[in-house]
């Protein structure tokens, strides 16, 4: 039942990055798109550029977890 358990945790965990990585980059493209029609300077643009950046670089830190527990548990 542990390995059952593990792995339904990995699961959840996984399906907790898609939606981060999903949101970001909807979030991403919509203020791309809302910023070009109205008219917000670059900076703030570049803002929401960099919270974008912010959200796939914490997926990647969750995805990085995920992989050594992983690692953990199979050796």
């Amino acid at each position: 039942m542990a390995g059952y358990d593990n792995q339904s945790e990995q699961a959840r965990k996984g399906r907790i990055v898609a939606i981060v990585i999903a949101a970001t980059a909807l979030f991403w493209v919509a203020a791309t798109f809302i910023g070009a029609e109205i008219g917000l300077s670059q900076r703030v643009r570049a803002l929401f550029d960099l919270m974008a950046l912010g959200g796939f670089v914490l997926a990647l830190a969750m995805i990085y977890q995920i992989w050594r527990k992983r690692q953990k548990n199979e050796g």
